[in-house]
């Protein structure tokens, strides 16, 4: 497009409104206006000048504050929609069939469809981070769209402007001053004192301050794009990670998420406020609900596997070093922390049966079931042995005659036994549970009696890592500094100008609070002499309540 030369001789980009040198009004929209549109500068935009590539059409639907505002919209409904059912990171399962039966069966249709349309997983689905990135685009070109005119615009600003340009300014004053060579040098040490920076140029003066507030939205925007990449990293593997796991006494487990690493759990340790310690702080408390925990932990020893090690088997491990995790106090390693989130108390652990002759109470031998692996055959004495057929660790019932269990987890523990004797050598079923044994195939000669039962406690763990935390820390300081820089200061400028015919001229501008320019106009005005000023915005707003007063009568 062709450029805009004004009669100055500046030559001005295409789609300027006031002339970059002078400020004299270039487009007919800006001369028809009383005031001039001073929120850029009048500079030309992009996004208002070209629209007809594919390019341009891109760049000015980004570059708008209202697409803008709609995307905004949308990440936060589709965030809200996030929190009517928990994510999937928060459900007790990890394979995909298990997640989908979690939600069938704890909320129904509902949560089936919740699942189906992916809203389970919402923050990591391609499509919220498709919006999350558009709006990250829009800040950036939004930015640019704005922030480089208007750069170049102040930048280049004369001190002498055209008189058409400060006539437009909301704070006007012309008339004839006694001694203006005089005025103005008294104005500038005035305007100095002011703190303002202050440019002569022949008869004119420029005075200008809090220029840096006029990049306070555009730093916000800066802080907002690091926050969202930061945001968008998250999804990249190695990134961010937020596992749990659970791990009783004495077991050795893989870390999920990290190269080689396994955790021991040695001991797990809960203490409770005593009444006589308590008295002070958790006196009626404790009363109340019986006991207060005071303390739970997990002793345990980090291991690291052979670099060239299968993922997860635990070979050749090799201490890193023992630890105590406690509520705050996470165990640190390579980026990552390991968090005591839960507990489970009095887990069962292992359960011991003998074998009995049912007629004279013969005990042909004891045997202990690990519950967390149990073996499927026990010898006893004698040639007996015993055969665990099934095992269903959180027994519920039977289902068309189908043994069923809830949950993996050892809660309930049943049975199906076979028991081979001498005399029954191609064995006998039962049925076995905690309190009671069933006998299914008929009436059996012998019988798998529980002795005891033993327990341990169990850790809830929660493994983190987040490397962009960081860029999220630092996108949130930019965002506040660029709200502090924005809010509580504001851009004045000040301009005197001695007319060749004999006029003082004096303007103001500001971003925002017009009474602080005004208050220091006045306080320049009692050390010299210039011509009075009009809020020209003020002048109209009351030639239109009077003008509807005279129409009311």
């Amino acid at each position: 497009m062709d450029k805009i030369v004004c009669k100055c001789g500046h030559v001005n980009p295409a789609g300027t409104e006031l002339c970059e040198s002078c400020g004299r009004p270039l487009s007919q929209h800006s001369k028809d206006q009383k005031l001039v549109d001073m929120r850029y500068e009048g500079s030309a935009r992009r996004s208002q000048t070209y629209n007809k590539t594919i390019i341009d059409k891109i760049w000015n639907f980004f570059s708008s504050v209202k697409v803008g505002m709609w995307i905004i919209v949308a990440i936060l409904v589709a965030a809200a929609i996030g929190t009517i059912l928990p994510q999937v990171f928060y459900v007790p399962a990890t394979r995909e069939e298990d997640i989908a039966a979690y939600y069938e069966r704890v909320y129904g249709w509902f949560g089936t469809l919740y699942y189906e349309l992916g809203l389970s997983d919402l923050y990591s689905s391609w499509w919220f981070q498709t919006l999350v990135g558009m709006l990250g685009i829009s800040l950036v070109i939004a930015s640019l769209d704005r922030v480089i005119p208007l750069y170049k615009s102040l930048k280049r600003q004369k001190t002498k402007r055209h008189v058409s340009f400060l006539k437009r300014q909301r704070v006007y004053g012309e008339g004839e001053v006694e001694s203006p060579v005089e005025s103005l040098e008294k104005a500038e040490e005035k305007l100095k004192a002011l703190k303002y920076n202050v440019k002569r140029e022949g008869n004119a003066i420029l005075a200008e301050k809090g220029r840096f507030s006029r990049w306070g939205p555009y730093v916000n925007h800066l802080g907002l794009i690091l926050f969202l990449l930061g945001v968008m990293m998250r999804a990249i593997p190695g990134f961010y990670v937020d596992e749990t796991m659970w791990i009783r006494e004495g077991e050795t487990l893989y870390i999920p998420q990290t190269d080689g690493y396994f955790l021991e759990s040695k001991q797990f340790i809960y203490e409770t406020y005593t009444k006589e310690e308590s008295e002070e702080v958790f006196g009626e408390a404790l009363d109340r609900v019986g006991s207060i925990a005071k303390n739970y932990q997990t002793d345990i020893a980090l291991y690291k596997g052979p670099d060239d090690a299968i993922a997860g088997h635990p070979e050749d491990l090799k201490l890193v070093k023992e630890e105590s995790i406690q509520v705050n106090e996470p165990l640190k390693f390579d980026n990552f922390s390991v968090f005591q989130m839960d507990f489970r108390l009095n887990e069962l652990k292992s359960m011991t049966f003998h074998l009995e002759d049912k007629e004279t109470g013969t005990n042909h031998g004891q045997f202990t079931v690990e519950l967390s692996n149990p073996q499927s055959m026990y010898e006893l004495n004698d040639g007996y042995k015993v055969e665990i057929v099934d095992y269903y660790a959180n027994f519920s019932g039977f289902i068309d005659g189908e043994p069923q269990s809830e949950t993996p987890e050892p809660k309930n523990p049943a049975f199906l036994m076979k028991m081979y004797s001498p005399e029954f050598p191609k064995g006998e079923s039962s049925f076995v549970m905690i309190q009671n044994t069933l006998e299914p195939l008929g009436e059996t000669a012998h019988k798998v009696k529980f002795e005891s039962v033993e327990t341990r406690d169990m850790s809830g763990l929660t493994i983190r890592k987040d490397l962009t935390l960081p860029i999220l820390m630092l996108g949130g300081l930019i965002f506040m500094i660029g709200v502090a820089q924005g809010s509580y200061w504001n851009h004045r400028r000040i301009w005197l100008q001695y007319l060749e015919d004999g006029k003082m001229v004096v303007a103001a501008h500001t971003n925002k609070n017009w009474m602080s320019v005004k208050k220091d106009i006045d306080e320049v005005s009692k050390v010299t002499n210039i011509p009075p000023y009009e809020d020209q915005q003020d002048l109209d707003t009351k030639l239109e309540k009077e003008e509807i007063q005279e129409g009311e009568k």
